[in-house]
């Protein structure tokens, strides 16, 4: 049995069963079903990357911002902090821990360009606006930071394949659906689920059925135990595609039942998640929602049909300004803030709760 070096950093207390995602604080104490908080973390980690990718961040440092704003959200809910402002917190920790700092100033007027609509480009380093926003990530920071206990590491998968893809010899077609379908494991909730060799082994194992075609062994084939005609005699016109390339991943690392059973379960939650696009707007993902989930296991459905969830985007005024936005006031803190003499935290007023909702949505 192989383990990877890259799967041991990881706690425990970062690892949450299944059944957790119908007891988060969103779920519990929001107004949220399970669907509807899967489709806002999605959006979130979809406004982290863009905000990432406009400062110009490496990969890995938005993989570890995305898990953050995973973890974040077991133990707050979406509900009390805006997964935008959450988002920009944890952008602001990785640019300190990964070694790619960026001011915070920096930081502050993406963000803002990004709720606006505006080019950075005419966002002034010195505005209102950018400073209340620069108040808003420290204070995001601040309660993100107790949430996480100061533990800040993190896996990402991306590492566990490029393992497998230097241990075995992986078609470049393969290997390419494996890298882009751990990009999009991160807009769900996997990489608080299972450990980064799970969340590998179900990125190849789902590319390899991609690039294969739909006549190719099923899931179930490749995640069971040992290859259902390893017993039996096979014509030689028939022959089985090679244990190499269609269960490379479970072979390499030997998994046992319990092993399976998650890669099963991620499996699943990876292609429930593109079923629930909206595929007139992603063809590029027709090809894997296509693709029969496993049938043992778990049938697990989590995600409602995003297309039922679109939120309405408020049009942008002439000045730039989304309806009922207090931009030209000083807003309430956009996340609750600490409270030194109660050692609490203090609930979002009714302000700034209408503040938050009033930005242009643009993820």
């Amino acid at each position: 049995m192989t383990t990877s070096t890259q799967d041991t950093g990881v706690s425990a207390q970062w690892i949450f069963p299944v059944e957790a995602l119908q007891h988060t604080p969103s779920v519990e104490t929001s107004n949220y079903t399970i669907g509807k908080e899967l489709y806002d973390r999605a959006r979130g980690v979809e406004f982290l990357f863009r905000l990432g990718s406009s400062l110009g961040l490496p990969s890995s440092a938005m993989f570890t911002a995305a898990t953050w704003f995973h973890r974040f959200f077991m133990r707050f809910s979406m509900e009390d902090y805006h997964r935008q402002d959450i988002a920009a917190a944890c952008i602001f920790l990785a640019t300190k821990t990964e070694e790619c700092g960026r001011k915070l100033r920096d930081v502050a007027r993406v963000f803002q360009s990004k709720i606006t609509g505006v080019d950075v480009a005419h966002i002034p380093n010195e505005s209102l606006e950018v400073e209340n926003q620069q108040t808003a990530i420290l204070l995001a920071e601040e309660i993100l930071l107790e949430a996480l206990c100061f533990d800040f590491v993190t896996i990402n998968p991306h590492f566990i394949l490029v393992e497998l893809f230097d241990a075995g010899q992986i078609n470049p077609k393969v290997e390419d659906y494996a890298w882009s379908i751990s990009h999009d494991s991160y807009r769900t909730p996997l990489c608080i689920l299972f450990y980064p060799r799970i969340i590998a082994a179900a990125c190849i194992i789902l590319a390899q059925r991609a690039a294969d075609g739909p006549h190719s062994p099923s899931l179930d084939a490749r995640i069971s135990l040992s290859p259902p005609s390893a017993s039996l005699p096979t014509p030689p016109s028939h022959k089985p595609a090679s244990p190499d390339v269609s269960r490379f991943a479970v072979e390499y690392f030997g998994f046992n039942e319990t092993d399976l059973r998650h890669v099963t379960d991620a499996l699943t939650i990876l292609l429930d998640f593109y079923a629930a696009q909206d595929l007139h707007s992603n063809p590029y993902m027709s090809l894997l929602a296509s693709i029969q989930p496993p049938t043992h296991g778990r049938q697990l459905k989590l995600y409602e049909p995003f297309a039922q969830l679109l939120p309405l985007v408020p049009p942008i005024l002439n000045d730039g300004q989304t309806p009922e936005s207090s931009q030209n006031a000083t807003p309430a803190p956009l996340t609750p803030s600490y409270t030194s003499s109660t050692g609490k935290l203090e609930p979002r007023s009714p302000g700034s709760h209408s503040r938050v909702l009033s930005r242009r949505d643009l993820s």
